[in-house]
């Protein structure tokens, strides 16, 4: 059973003064019952002395936390470990892995004790070193590429608030049937459901929400093309909706896209993210599969 994590961090050289709950708050983007929970406590220490959270801390000093079980409502994450053969690591640290999905296998398991998921994968990865697997984000089954998986319950909030606040940015690769997209493009049509399918959406179906996309054309073949795809919204599906709805499904989207291809063309090429208890953005790019190709 894991009882405690602990987090240390010296303060760069550029950091500016402000007090110690501004750091814990906005930099480090804490919500505040942990904040609440570190100080009452007194597990927040600065130079290893504790410090009331309204006084300042400067470039040098050295902060560490150290989180308990009862900060979090799921302290553990409850996936069991399965093969970890599958696991392609394109980053890691003490907090954090980004890991090159495999298309197919899903984000997460469903059911208590499900295996055969990322996250199955990436908890028998950790396991021998008693660390685990903590959802981030997810991409579809079908879905290839770049995927964020925590590896302590303290720095899911920091990473949510920052997916929240866009400073988590993803760009997708995907070859599409047709050519003659214009060089870039947005894409704002609103998502729903499928009434008919409740595997699919819908670009206005019922419960639409709104939903952008953004591509970029990199190539194109003689009656395919390669864009560059961000997105600014989250939907269900909503790369593959909208690629859809302006007549140039996926290449391989069994539920889009009427051809013959094995595999879905979609990959999470690379991701850019603040670290969390960091002060630096690191860029992340996941290869794209050997069948990445018209």
């Amino acid at each position: 059973m894991f009882t405690e994590w602990s987090l240390t961090k010296t303060l760069p050289a550029d950091f500016v003064t402000k007090p110690l709950r501004q750091l814990l708050a906005t930099d480090w983007q804490l919500p505040k019952h942990l904040i609440y929970s570190l100080k009452r406590g007194q597990r927040v220490l600065v130079n290893d002395q504790y410090l009331p959270v309204n006084f300042t801390v400067k470039a040098g000093d050295t902060v560490a936390l150290t989180f308990v079980r009862a900060d979090f409502r799921l302290p553990e994450s409850r996936i069991t470990p399965d093969s970890a053969a599958t696991v392609r690591i394109c980053y890691e640290d003490d907090n954090l892995l980004v890991v090159n999905k495999t298309a197919g296998s899903k984000t997460h398991p469903n059911q208590p004790g499900e295996l055969g998921s990322t996250l199955n994968h990436v908890a028998a990865y950790l396991a021998p070193r008693h660390q685990q697997a903590f959802m981030v984000h997810r991409l579809d089954q079908a879905t290839s590429g770049a995927l964020i998986v925590g590896k302590n319950p303290a720095v899911i909030p920091p990473l949510v608030a920052a997916i929240k606040k866009k400073e988590v940015s993803r760009t997708y690769r995907a070859w599409v049937h047709g050519t003659g997209l214009a060089e870039h493009g947005r894409i704002s049509l609103p998502i729903g459901r499928d009434p008919e399918d409740k595997r699919k959406r819908l670009v206005n179906g019922p419960q639409a929400q709104a939903a952008v996309t953004h591509y970029r054309v990199l190539k194109e073949t003689a009656d395919a093309t390669l864009v560059a795809v961000q997105l600014e919204t989250g939907r269900t599906h909503q790369i593959r909706v909208h690629l859809a709805a302006i007549d140039h499904p996926i290449i391989g989207d069994p539920l889009y896209a009427h051809d013959d291809a094995h595999h879905l063309l979609l990959h999470s090429y690379q991701v850019v993210l603040p670290l969390p208890f960091d002060f630096k953005t690191i860029t992340v790019t996941a290869p794209t599969p050997d069948y990445f190709t018209p």
